[in-house]
C-alpha cells in the first residue's frame, strides 16, 4: 500500500491536477490508517491523517513533495513495525 501510494504521489509531479490519482491516494491513506489503528500503531495513523490534509490541498510542488516524503515515512514505519523495532 505504501509503495503504491508513493508511486501515485510521484505521478502528481507530472500531472498535479489528476483528481482520480488524488482520490486513490486518499483511499490508500484511509486503508493505511484503518489497518495501522487495528494493529495498535500510534504514529502511522497520525501521519496518514496529516497526508490526507495534504492530498486535499491545492496542487503545488510543496504539496507533492510532502506526499512523497510522507509515504516514505509510512513505509519506514511499517518496515520497522514488521521487523519488531516498533
Amino acid at each position: 500500500m505504501c509503495v503504491e501510494g508513493k508511486q501515485a504521489a510521484e505521478y502528481l509531479w507530472q500531472v498535479p491536477d489528476d483528481t482520480a490519482v488524488r482520490q486513490r491516494i486518499l483511499e490508500i491513506l484511509e486503508q493505511v490508517e484503518a489497518e495501522s489503528r487495528g494493529q495498535g500503531r500510534r504514529e502511522m495513523p497520525q501521519v496518514a491523517e496529516e497526508l490526507k490534509v495534504a492530498a486535499r490541498a491545492t496542487p503545488s510542488p510543496q504539496q507533492v513533495d510532502l506526499l512523497v516524503n510522507g509515504f516514505d515515512r509510512l513505509l519506514h514505519l511499517w518496515e520497522a513495525a514488521k521487523s519488531g523495532l516498533l
